[in-house]
């Protein structure tokens, strides 16, 4: 790995140093609009961010190598899992009105979270010697919450109309930045891993998409949230979540003959009712309209029109 120019090299430097003064300017916009409560993973990962700042950067400055390397990797696996959680609770905001897609959107990130973990660790163990299998594991497991990543914003850019999301929301800023990075760090692993870029290039890309990434989020969390969307518009959204109510919770085998009874005591008191209705309209000579056949097949009516034809 080549190392940075003296230029580059103060690029990143000042691009390093204005993460914190982002992070804090977001903190801050989260805890003057309330957000935090309403996005408290979101916002305990832009303190863990700020704090592993202030850990990692006097170590990369003045300690030895062996132990920024651990140090990094260990603030890796602590932040990977920061970004599956807040992938998680974006989700949970999106489904807050449908009870039942956010249940099952809940276990299916579960059975993720297992299986990334479980590709993870044959990764490891099936790496060469040469390789670390720390670094491989955290690499393979980083690589999927990226992808997961990517998917959500294109799910919710998709499916935004279906589900009554608005772009102005505060999820759906998170998920974008979130997605943006995510999106960018895959095809940087992929042209660095192809040799088409340096490390020194790949590592300065990320460090400016990270300062982009924290601009995206200062905007969308400073702006007042959006008026909630009607969720008359999300029918489909609406059939779905009924549909899997009533898979989760059948109604019984027996529950149709209540039913039934009740419609035949309803047939057989308008039966008695009826013969008394007919007599008195006998009685009028003047001619009763034909009914439309809308009205003349709806039998619950004819009592009722009667009636009025009698006074």
């Amino acid at each position: 790995m080549r190392t940075l120019n003296p230029v580059n090299a103060k690029i990143q430097f000042v691009l390093w140093i204005s993460h914190p003064v982002l992070e804090l300017l977001l903190a801050a916009a989260l805890i003057w609009r309330r957000l935090y409560r309403k996005f408290p993973v979101f916002f305990y990962f832009v303190i863990f961010q700020l704090l592993h700042f202030a850990v990692m950067f006097p170590i990369h400055q003045y300690a030895s190598y062996n132990l920024y390397f651990y140090s990094y990797w260990v603030a890796s696996t602590i932040d990977l899992t920061f970004g599956f959680l807040v992938i998680h609770e974006i989700f949970l905001d999106v489904f807050r009105a449908y009870h039942t897609l956010r249940d099952l959107g809940t276990i299916l990130f579960k059975w993720a979270a297992l299986v990334m973990m479980i590709v993870a660790l044959v990764v490891a163990v099936s790496s060469p010697a040469e390789q670390s299998p720390i670094v491989v594991a955290v690499l393979t497991m980083q690589r999927c919450v990226r992808v997961i990543q990517c998917g959500l914003v294109l799910f919710l850019m998709i499916f935004s109309n279906y589900l009554a999301v608005s772009w102005k929301q505060h999820s759906f800023g998170i998920a974008l930045g979130m997605g943006v990075l995510a999106s960018t760090q895959l095809a940087g692993n992929a042209l660095y891993s192809g040799l088409k870029i340096s490390g020194s290039s790949f590592v300065l890309a990320n460090t400016a998409l990270y300062c982009c990434t924290l601009l995206v989020w200062l905007g969308y969390a400073a702006v007042k949230a959006a008026a909630p969307v009607d969720l008359t518009t999300a029918l489909v959204s609406q059939r779905w979540e009924r549909s899997l109510t009533d898979l989760q919770h059948p109604a019984p085998a027996g529950s149709l003959i209540p039913m039934f009874e009740r419609m035949v005591d309803r047939a057989l008191s308008r039966s008695t009712k009826e013969p008394d209705h007919l007599e008195y309209c006998a009685l009028d000579t003047r001619p009763i309209p034909e009914l439309p056949p809308s009205i003349s097949m709806s039998p619950s009516l004819r009592p009722d029109v009667a009636r009025i034809v009698s006074h």
